[in-house]
């Protein structure tokens, strides 16, 4: 029987507990999964891309000892559906956090679907802790000298609160 890998792409500017939730759940259906961490500097990301990629590592490795599963964490850059095809992904795993995730990842699925209907898209709900986490909001609610202790793992804790407290220099 054929390995059946999953990609699950996003920023993760910087990883959310939301983010290891989808990561956990998707790991449970799949044999590998590969997490691409998309450059994407459009964004303006708070984290370089090497930093991004190394926390996404460190806080995924307890859920690929737990579930057994391959977990590969790749920096991309371009189409997605051309990244998946790379990694061999038969499937694109999506979070949904509310109405308004659908609307763009339906749009998008269509899109990835006419590229290559041989990857399929699959949509896992948030679950109901981490609904309204987003990175978006990590990172100003950090910036504003709020507390994102119950939103993010440790480490990315450590280094977010490192890095919206940096001084600025001129």
């Amino acid at each position: 029987m054929a390995e059946r890998v999953g990609l699950y792409p996003g920023t993760f500017d910087p990883v959310t507990n939301g983010h290891l939730d989808v990561i956990g759940r998707a790991a449970r259906i799949v044999d590998k999964l590969v997490v691409g961490v998309a450059i994407n500097i459009g964004k303006g990301p708070l984290f370089p891309l090497e930093e991004r990629c190394e926390l996404v590592r460190a806080e995924t490795d307890a859920i690929a000892a737990r579930t057994g599963t391959k977990i590969e964490v790749v920096p991309f850059e371009g189409l997605l559906i051309g990244f998946a095809q790379q990694c061999g992904a038969s499937m694109i795993v999506r979070g949904l956090r509310a109405v308004s995730d659908f609307d763009y990842e339906f749009q998008m699925a269509g899109m990835n679907r006419r590229l290559d209907p041989a990857i399929e898209t699959v949509f896992l709900m948030a679950s109901e802790t981490n609904q309204f986490i987003s990175s978006r909001f990590v990172k100003e609610i950090a910036r504003l000298g709020g507390d994102i202790a119950s939103f993010v793992p440790k480490l990315t804790l450590k280094r977010t609160l490192e890095r919206v407290r940096a001084p600025v220099s001129e």
